[in-house]
């Protein structure tokens, strides 16, 4: 995890200093509640991009051909807000993580709409990638069911994801829950039932309750293997 500041020293002080990531499945609420974060705790937010994204709707029309394109888009812009993460200092509220496009490329092979070949390549270069990015100190993954989600997709109503199908919303929930799995052996998450939506101060008390009041210091111990 990345705790210093550029030129200084990383100190916790509330959630203030803390960077969150906002998970969760498409239409969950990601936006929403990264906002009202943002605003209830006075951080910079780092939204997902969307109306500026220039592979959105030619990915929806010709998801295979498009696949691997949007892919490393999403990769390249989510690492650009890493690195202005890194360099402000400080914390911040990111609508959707740099480590969710996984799941959606997985996905995306499982379908048979990514070639392995992409996939591969793709893998190896968010790895290189890694190296330099700064982990939040806490995801918050707004758990609903690909129904729910699909409902609330179709509320936005925006012309490019018409096409989006229950199926899909199903194949990347069962991804998200490996992703969750795996994710929460390096990061802290919170997960939270999105079926009902929160307020900000709701959830910043849990934030607070849940990662802020935990103490994920672990103490080593061990015997001299030679004589001194």
């Amino acid at each position: 995890m990345c705790n210093a500041r550029f030129g200084g020293h990383f100190r916790m002080s509330g959630l203030q200093d803390l960077f969150i990531g906002i998970a969760g499945l498409i239409g969950a609420g990601k936006t929403t509640l990264a906002t009202a974060l943002g605003q209830h705790l006075d951080l910079p937010v780092y939204y997902e991009p969307v109306a500026d994204n220039e592979y959105l709707a030619d990915f929806y029309r010709d998801t295979a051909k498009y696949s691997f394109a949007t892919q490393i888009y999403l990769l390249n812009r989510r690492f650009q807000q890493h690195q202005e993460i890194i360099w402000r200092g400080g914390g911040g509220v990111q609508d959707r993580t740099i480590y969710e496009d996984a799941v959606f490329a997985k996905t995306l092979v499982d379908q048979g709409l990514m070639d392995e070949r992409d996939y591969r390549t793709y893998l190896d270069l968010f790895k290189h990638m890694s190296n330099f990015m700064c982990r939040p100190h806490v995801i918050v993954y707004l758990d609903l069911t690909p129904e729910s989600s699909l409902s609330r997709v179709h509320e936005r109503n925006r012309d490019v994801e018409t096409g989006i199908s229950l199926e899909y919303l199903a194949a990347l929930r069962r991804e998200y829950e490996a992703f969750i799995t795996d994710i929460s052996k390096m990061i802290p998450v919170i997960r939270v039932n999105w079926e009902q939506y929160r307020d900000a101060d709701e959830m910043a008390a849990v934030i607070e309750r849940e990662y802020l009041s935990s103490n994920f210091l672990r103490e080593v111990r061990w015997s001299p293997t030679r004589g001194v």
